[in-house]
């Protein structure tokens, strides 16, 4: 049983990160046409109303993926509750939403805004068709199917998305790409899950569920607000250029650092609530993915600031320069956010949803106080504070863990503060030792290649466990793997 679930994580973790890598460099190709494309004005406009498609989403999920994964055996009656009940909210938060359209244009003082938000809404609805299938496939540890979904939507909307763009649909380009994403991995989902709805409709056992989903639910608004809280003030108090500047640097930092908590997100969950009655077992595997999120994350983020302007100006072009100094601020929260990530799903693993809601209440009133009374002094300055509170809650979560599984202080500091330390040791040497060369190109080349290599260095001198067993792992699924 042990080497079962051990295996299962590890394919998780692998299948997860190649999903992520795949879906992250998918994004990556077409970000940067995109961005060569559309203006600052049409990244802004879909910005303004981002928030809104994810709290919709969030009220049709309701939770109910994680719920479903912390029952020991859910049943047939249990999916097919899951699946009605989320449609139904579904239809009913896209007419909310719908009709919700003019006050939301009229928050942004931006009459466009009407009809963009009642096309891009219709995501929530295609969204809500494939919440049971996905908490089947996240419930059993398929992490290779959810992979392929995720891969072949986002690369066919990406495709769309950019032919209507250099078509000049500007923004409406960026609304279809996001609702045919969803249209798609919807789709995908019901191919490869094997599960089926009937047409019993009982809400039953999804209200039974609701208890844990909602708080979750609640929580999952919250974390949504928090991490576009920017750009809902931003588009109250700035132009929409100024958004598409902010949302531009958001979006890569964003795509870094979920290319880790993608990786972590599709195995946390399921594999401590496997072992949530096996407490030193818990405690091992906790650990090794705190050590592995941490040996992943401050690399890549601390990196993507070090090459910042070279990338922006490079691939985006200059109009986007104003993006650059946001981006190296947002690279420094994007790196704590995964490991934040990691610890608050040990709490819901354990059940106390409660717990998670009021922490991440408790964080969002903080961004919301902080950005509303740094907006007049410059979005720089509300970056810098966004980026000093989400490090700073890195820490409120961790006390929510020790008091859970006894995850003291100094286990913690031992797990993550090495590979802080390290990266921004070799990133710093890095930045050092290149700041004279001034051709772009060779800058950035020469800035990605001499950082991994000197990384990978100090992680075999130091013999880091972690390291070399990722290494070790990565080379035998490489091997046996049938794609």
């Amino acid at each position: 049983m042990s080497e079962t679930l051990k295996e299962k994580t590890a394919k998780g973790l692998f299948w997860g990160g190649l999903s992520n890598v795949a879906q992250q460099g998918i994004g990556l190709v077409f970000g940067i046409i995109l961005g060569r494309i559309l203006s600052p004005h049409d990244y802004g406009m879909t910005a303004m109303i981002w928030v809104f498609q994810l709290v919709g989403s969030a009220l049709q999920e309701s939770g109910f993926k994680s719920a479903i994964a912390n029952l020991k055996n859910p049943t047939e009656k249990d999916y097919n509750s899951v699946f009605w009940f989320n449609i139904a909210i579904g239809l009913l938060c896209y007419t909310t939403l719908f009709f919700c359209a003019p006050l939301i244009a009229r928050y942004y003082h931006t009459p466009e805004l009407v009809k963009l938000s009642r096309y891009a809404f219709l995501s929530i609805v295609f969204a809500s068709l494939g919440t049971a299938q996905s908490a089947y496939l996240f419930r059993n540890l398929k992490v290779k199917e959810q992979a392929k979904s995720a891969i072949v939507a986002i690369l066919c909307s990406n495709v769309v998305g950019a032919v209507l763009a250099y078509c000049g649909l500007g923004y409406w380009a960026l609304a279809t790409q996001t609702v045919l994403y969803v249209a798609l991995n919807t789709l995908q989902l019901w191919c490869y899950s094997p599960w089926r709805p009937n047409l019993h409709v009982d809400f039953g056992p999804a209200l039974k569920m609701f208890k844990f989903g909602s708080m979750l639910l609640a929580t999952t608004i919250l974390d949504r607000i928090n991490m576009n809280v920017m750009n809902v003030l931003l588009g109250r108090y700035y132009s929409a250029i100024e958004v598409g500047n902010y949302n531009q640097a958001y979006m890569w930092s964003s795509k870094a650092s979920y290319m880790v908590q993608g990786t972590t997100n599709q195995v946390v969950q399921p594999t401590l609530t496997n072992v949530s009655d096996e407490q030193e077992r818990q405690m091992h595997i906790f650990r090794k993915l705190v050590r592995f999120t941490a040996f992943v994350c401050f690399p890549l983020l601390f990196g993507l600031g070090l090459i910042a302007r070279e990338f922006i100006v490079l691939a985006l072009t200059e109009k986007w320069l104003n993006s650059v100094i946001l981006l190296q601020i947002l690279c420094i929260s994007g790196a704590f956010i995964p490991i934040n990530n990691v610890l608050s799903n040990l709490i819901i693993s354990k059940g106390r949803s409660g717990v998670f809601f009021l922490s991440t209440l408790a964080l969002s009133t903080t961004l919301i106080i902080a950005m509303i009374a740094t907006h007049t002094y410059g979005i720089r300055l509300m970056a810098v504070t966004y980026t000093a509170i989400y490090i700073v809650w890195m820490f409120v979560w961790h006390r929510l863990v020790n008091k859970l599984i006894n995850y003291r202080l100094s286990m913690f500091l031992k797990d993550v503060v090495p590979f802080v330390l390290i990266s921004a040791a070799v990133l710093f040497f890095t930045g050092f030792v290149t700041r004279h060369i001034e051709s772009l190109w060779l800058l950035l080349v020469l800035r990605v290649v001499m950082s991994s290599l000197l990384y990978v260095l100090v992680m075999k001198m130091a013999k880091v466990k972690i390291f070399n067993e990722a290494m070790e792992f990565m080379k035998s699924r490489v091997k046996k793997t049938p794609f």
